[in-house]
């Protein structure tokens, strides 16, 4: 499927990855939906889209409540048209430690990404019923892979993200449906601008030897899956490689990743 004329609706496409991968695809001639909280970066996101050729669409939305998406998918639906593609790329979430960490925390940081993403595709999935197809994207971390110190929030959220991705493949196969999971190392993103104790928290041995990607790099990778879905996709290569490898030896890479 190429993305020339399709309907892509984008969560967290406001900013960072979401909005590199709206920038991609509006190139490509996707009509694109933006969905996040904030209406002003949705609007200064949707006049980049547009200074990109393409044609956009933003709703505000607080994707951690289950009733407001299930509203702004029928509101988009209605007023739009039911997208083709549901790029999942909504996510926050600061690295902290159990003891830094409150129960406020950990709600905040299961609801965005892991409950946001669920209850878009739930809601867009019972939509899309009529048509008989569809295909979702979810966007995550590599963190989903590895364990390490630090980060007793975030990495159990993105673990739930695999989870999910996974427990959804499982679900739409032999069906009209697909889903594609893609995994990031790095990207140059304000989430580390706005973040930058997470930042301090990356393991050396990644810091050391995995490059970091730019937000156009991983918009493309992104973008690429539209037209070429995969179940699992792990970017950037190397990282890939660490992935593999973890597998084999889960015991050494919990090691490096808290001592090097």
């Amino acid at each position: 499927m190429k993305a020339a004329n399709q309907l892509i609706l984008i969560t967290g496409g406001s900013s960072g990855i979401g909005k590199a991968a709206a920038i991609e695809l509006a190139r490509q001639g996707a009509e694109i939906i933006i969905q996040a909280r904030n209406r002003d970066k949705l609007k200064a996101a949707a006049a980049e889209i547009e200074a990109a050729g393409g044609k956009v669409h933003t709703y505000s939305t607080d994707l951690t409540d289950g009733k407001a998406v299930e509203q702004a998918a029928a509101q988009i639906t209605q007023e739009v048209g039911l997208p083709d593609v549901i790029i999942n790329s909504a996510g926050a979430g600061d690295w902290l430690s159990l003891k830094e960490a409150s129960v406020l925390h950990y709600e905040e940081t299961m609801a965005s990404p892991y409950l946001a993403t669920a209850f878009t595709c739930k809601a867009f999935y019972d939509l899309m019923q009529s048509r008989g197809s569809g295909h979702f994207i979810v966007v995550n971390s590599v963190a989903c892979f590895f364990s390490f110190p630090k980060a007793t929030g975030y990495t159990p959220a993105r673990w739930a993200m695999l989870g999910f991705a996974r427990a959804m493949q499982a679900d739409l196969h032999g069906t009209p449906f697909r889903l594609s999971f893609i995994a990031l190392g790095k990207v140059n993103s304000p989430y580390f601008t706005n973040n930058p104790v997470s930042e301090d928290r990356i393991p050396r041995i990644a810091e050391m030897l995995i490059p970091t990607m730019t937000e156009a790099a991983s918009g493309k990778a992104i973008a690429r899956l539209v037209r070429s879905p995969r179940n699992m996709t792990v970017k950037p290569f190397l990282m890939g490689m660490f992935v593999a490898m973890n597998r084999f030896v889960p015991g050494l890479f919990r090691w490096l990743m808290r001592v090097v």
